[in-house]
């Protein structure tokens, strides 16, 4: 394995039964890099994470996160990560400034330098003024963004996100990208699941995965040119096609009663 990369897998593999959720993944993550697992709803894409994150033992193969063993050192991995999922996970009855102390707690990080580190979240979030706010009362861009301050409390070295900014505004999803590029340029790994083949092209790679397996990957914009496409999205629409045999199209035409 090599110590220069964040994340690394050989044949990976996490069944469930007679059902493979995640298939001989072989995967190379370079530390600092944006790196974006694409691929739609049941690919494997979650299960490919939670196996990075110590929470799922995988079924076969090998893989290491900063040299840490995924089968022995779970607890050890756990410490190196912050996870954000798409669902919102703070408690939204409490105030935005509970909701950093509760994390800061769970961290055990000292006193002194949890005001610090709160002061600096609220400062990159842009939630000054904000701090005696009921979270559920922020709207769908503030939340996301005290979850990530939340998720980077204890300076962790590997950043995962799942789909981040799933149903927040255009405005957000530019914000929380600028934070994104800028916690990269700290050293600060980050892999990033998303839907939005926009976010996808700022990342340095990219890994398409379908049915539990890798289908593609690459620099996006390497891969467009070698598919010969117009952009990432008619890339993806390419791998499908590919994987299933069919067109991706629209069944407007199968509706009778309408067009009748």
């Amino acid at each position: 394995m090599n110590g220069e990369v964040a994340i690394i897998t050989e044949n990976i593999t996490k069944k469930f039964g007679e059902f493979t959720a995640v298939d001989k993944l072989n995967i190379k993550i370079p530390k600092g890099s944006i790196y974006g697992l694409l691929g739609p709803n049941g690919a494997g894409k979650s299960t490919a994470i939670r196996m990075f994150c110590g929470v799922l033992t995988p079924t076969e193969g090998k893989g290491e996160v900063f040299g840490l063993d995924v089968y022995k050192d779970a607890e050890k991995i756990k410490q190196n990560i912050g996870y954000m999922s798409q669902k919102f996970s703070l408690y939204e009855d409490l105030t935005v400034i509970e909701n950093l102390n509760f994390y800061a707690d769970i961290y055990s990080i000292p006193k002194k330098v949890k005001n610090e580190r709160i002061e600096d979240i609220i400062n990159m979030a842009g939630l000054n003024g904000r701090e005696k706010n009921i979270t559920k009362t922020l709207s769908g861009g503030w939340k996301q963004r005290l979850a990530l301050g939340c998720c980077l409390m204890h300076k962790p070295r590997l950043l995962i996100l799942d789909e981040p900014t799933a149903a927040v505004d255009p405005v957000s999803r530019r914000i929380f990208w600028q934070i994104i590029y800028k916690l990269a340029k700290q050293g600060i790994t980050i892999l990033v699941t998303t839907h939005y083949m926009d976010e996808a092209e700022s990342c340095d790679e990219v890994a398409f995965i379908f049915g539990g397996k890798i289908i593609g990957k690459g620099n996006p914009k390497k891969i467009i040119e070698e598919k010969n496409a117009k952009n990432l999205e008619d890339v993806f629409i390419k791998y499908v096609e590919e994987q299933t045999g069919e067109k991706v199209q629209s069944s407007f035409d199968k509706i009778k009663f309408i067009q009748s």
